[in-house]
């Protein structure tokens, strides 16, 4: 892969890791602590926080960043940064179609939901739906 590609916001394929730690953490542990991440990140929305961190996530739920990573590569198939901004996308998505949210700019609404700026927004949309968010509201407004 050393061809040079024309895709903005400098995307990298994903790598897969094969880290011996993820063995380690048992069965009973790994349900628990995808239970309580579940909860923390998609019902108490804790991805709206900008500073929001895996360190920050392991220690309200007491253990550590390796049992973190562990429970989210294993259960989600993705990492704490790409799993906290998927919720930040789609309630993005949500606010760019809802009428209630119709005066607000994609920037405003990239930070209400959880992004520290307007380049790492634009960079996780686009990476995640093929399309920047100012596409994706135009196409999603102009059919309503």
């Amino acid at each position: 892969m050393t061809e040079k590609t024309t895709q903005p916001y400098n995307i990298r394929e994903k790598q897969e890791k094969n880290a011996a730690y993820r063995s380690l953490i048992r069965a009973e542990l790994a349900d628990e602590l995808y239970e309580r991440i579940l909860n923390m990140i998609v019902i108490e929305k804790r991805y709206r926080n900008k500073d929001f961190s895996a360190k920050e996530l392991a220690q309200e739920l007491n253990t550590n960043t390796r049992y973190i990573s562990a429970v989210i590569n294993s259960r989600f198939n993705t990492n704490f940064s790409c799993l906290v901004n998927e919720y930040r996308i789609k309630e993005a998505m949500h606010r760019m179609t809802d009428k209630r949210y119709a005066d607000m700019t994609i920037e405003e609404i990239g930070l209400q939901v959880g992004f520290a700026n307007r380049q790492s927004f634009y960079a996780s949309f686009y990476r995640v739906m093929g399309e920047t968010p100012n596409n994706y509201r135009k196409r999603h407004t102009i059919a309503k």
